[in-house]
């Protein structure tokens, strides 16, 4: 793992708050898009929302300091383009200089927390687009579970409207993770199916007052060239929680990437905890499936 100067973080934080600005504000950037046009993002924004198990350990996200050192690995990894995380997680790698020439995105509602009665009703309790914009952040993204049987649904899809609509303004672009949900024994479960996914996207997308800057960011499923021909808009798509084969896990994106309109790949816990501890590797072969080499 990646030696990280962890005391003079915590110093800094204590002692001297205004450097998270400063930081931020002399990053190298990069254009979004650039070279083959496809992106790779690393995702680490699970714990605001209580999600700290990755497979059968329910508080592997809980250390921070181990999730930081593996999150420094993934991005000094050639074909690694960014990172998405909320405040917390982005103000830590901006001050152990993590974030130059990387895409950084911002993530927005983190208010339905796992397992929460309330979960339904997402509201935007991390970065917000004036936000997004004061930190110099290149991309806004926003989860978007639609549950037609909760009425929490509906302030969230205003929250997002209006989101969208401030996000193209600013000239900032926003990643939309739409699913169909539903409640089951006492949770959500998000629908996985290309009917679902399909609906999803037609939701989404007509939200806000122009779709200039808006981007989703879709489960893999079955028959994913129906889901892609439900859209225009450019796609990357998610991971997904680490479960299964993940020689199988790896051909399906391969398969998905390849078709119109795809635009890359934002995975979190499932390629951070790679079952047999080489994260380099899980990495590496993440990035070539993305970028071809």
């Amino acid at each position: 793992m990646t030696t990280l100067d962890f005391a003079a973080l915590r110093e800094t934080r204590a002692a001297h708050p205004e450097r998270i600005a400063e930081m931020l504000a002399s990053r190298k950037r990069r254009d979004v898009i650039r070279g083959d046009g496809r992106l790779f993002i690393v995702a680490a924004d699970h714990p605001a929302r209580g999600a700290l198990g990755v497979g059968s350990n329910p508080t592997a996200m809980a250390d921070r300091y181990a999730l930081l050192e593996r999150l420094a690995g993934a991005l000094s990894r050639p074909g690694v383009d960014g990172v998405l995380g909320t405040p917390d997680i982005i103000d830590d790698l901006a001050l152990l200089g993590l974030l130059d020439d990387k895409i950084v995105v911002g993530s927005m509602n983190r208010g339905g927390l796992r397992g929460a009665s309330f979960e339904m009703d997402d509201r935007f309790t991390a970065y917000d687009i004036d936000s997004l914009a004061r930190d110099g952040l290149d991309f806004a993204k926003t989860l978007l579970r639609v549950n037609l049987a909760d009425p929490g649904t509906a302030a969230t899809l205003e929250a997002t409207a209006l989101a969208i609509s401030k996000a193209a303004a600013a000239g900032i672009p926003i990643m939309l993770e739409p699913f169909l949900s539903e409640w089951s024994d006492g949770g959500i479960r998000n629908q996985l199916t290309a009917d679902a996914v399909s609906l999803s996207i037609a939701i989404a997308a007509g939200l806000g007052n122009t779709s200039s800057h808006t981007w989703l960011k879709l489960p893999v499923v079955p028959e994913m060239e129906r889901v892609m021909a439900s859209t225009t808009l450019p796609t990357l798509l998610l991971g997904g929680d680490p479960t299964g084969d993940r020689d199988v896990t790896f051909e399906s994106w391969r398969h998905s990437l390849a078709l119109p309109g795809v635009r890359g790949l934002v995975v979190g816990r499932s390629i951070l905890y790679p079952p047999d501890g080489d994260l380099a590797s899980a990495i590496d072969t993440a990035a070539s499936l993305v970028h071809g080499h």
